[in-house]
């Protein structure tokens, strides 16, 4: 009998082994498959065996080509195994997560629940509700990335001691250039989807024509192409093609070169389960305006930022022009995000507060 063996795994109260299950394909750039990714890798340098499986299929709201992906690989694990299932491909199958928890290790990793995503329709956002909470409760133990998050699975009706939370980590990275130009360099990161709220920083910029700025959106547009077109079309019915532009996602150096270059980073979202763009931020010393939208009430840090209501196009308007006119703002704010960068946890960190959370489910059963 090997260390890597389930049985053994079992009797130890160690992990050695587990399976990390994602939807799709696990390289996406998103902040969730970024920290899927990171937390594999320092698993393996803490000598765990992680196997990251990519799932075919539609999720959440998943169709049969998923099921039949998600059975498929957890029928293919022996007795005892651990895995870790992504909160987007175990929300939506409820009944393959139960018939396989009598006799594997069950995690969910959740990000945020599926019922939060914006504009869903009622009925979508009840099946998922339902859905989830079912799910979740064939797993031993769930995994979250913030305390909001573990919170809003408390509200569902999770019990608190089934919950760990593991906030992401964050690279050490050269801080952003204070250039002092008179054009303004605005960047705002994330997935082009309803979500993020890209739609109503565009709208608030609308207003301040009058000042000097530039707006880089970096992000996927191919996970909502209608929502990305509607951007671009709001670009040119408010006339602002030549201040706004849409780069797509960005290879690490890329987007690297892109933080250290922009004065502020922006985040307009109406929800996020954690905001890991937040830490990259601050990482580079750059200060921030952006939302209340869910877990960021709590991961945005007064110092270095100032927040508006989510969802709210006129405070945000009303905050980036006191941003643009108030150079004493923006001083305080800098120096802010400077003291807060010595301060941000590593993924290292994040890895082994993982893996404590994974030999705790190791002896755990099931809700």
């Amino acid at each position: 009998m090997t260390e890597n063996d389930p049985a053994n795994q079992a009797r130890s109260g160690r992990v050695h082994r587990l399976a990390l299950i994602v939807p799709g394909d696990p390289d996406q750039a998103t902040g969730g498959y970024r920290y899927d990714a990171r937390v594999a890798a320092e698993l393996r340098r803490l000598g765990m065996a992680v196997d990251v499986i990519g799932l075919a299929g539609r999720f959440p709201d998943a169709d049969d080509q998923a099921g039949a992906a998600l059975d498929a690989t957890l029928r293919a694990l022996p007795d005892g195994h651990l895995a870790v299932i992504d909160g987007l491909a175990l929300g939506g199958l409820p009944e393959v997560a139960h018939r396989h928890a009598g006799r594997l290790a069950l995690v969910a990793l959740v990000h945020h629940p599926l019922a939060d995503e914006t504009g869903l329709a009622p009925l979508v956002r009840n099946r998922l509700l339902e859905s989830e909470t079912r799910a979740l409760a064939a797993c031993r133990r769930i995994v979250t990335t913030s305390d909001f998050t573990a919170r809003r699975l408390a509200d569902l009706g999770v019990l608190p001691d089934r919950i760990r939370v593991v906030p992401p980590g964050v690279d050490r990275a050269a801080p952003h250039r204070v250039t002092g130009s008179a054009v303004h360099r605005l960047l705002c990161v994330g997935s082009l989807v309803p979500r993020k709220g890209q739609d109503l920083l565009i709208e608030a910029l609308a207003g301040l024509k009058d000042l000097s700025w530039r707006l880089d959106l970096v992000g996927d547009p191919d996970r909502d192409p209608e929502f990305a077109e509607n951007l671009e079309a709001g670009i040119d019915r408010h006339g602002l093609a030549d201040r706004i532009e849409i780069r797509g996602v960005q290879d690490p150096d890329t987007l690297d070169a892109t933080y250290r270059n922009a004065d502020v980073l922006v985040v307009p979202s109406h929800y996020e389960g954690y905001g890991m763009v937040v830490t990259e931020a601050l990482a580079r010393a750059l200060p921030m305006i952006a939302s209340t939208g869910g877990a960021l009430i709590d991961t945005v840090p007064p110092a270095a930022a100032v927040q508006v209501p989510a969802g709210d196009v006129r405070a945000l308007a009303d905050a980036l022009r006191r941003w643009l006119v108030d150079p004493g703002l923006r001083a305080e704010k800098q120096a802010g995000a400077r003291r807060l960068r010595r301060s941000l946890n590593d993924w290292t960190a994040t890895g082994r507060r993982f893996a404590q959370a994974l030999d705790m489910a190791a002896g755990a059963t099931a809700a």
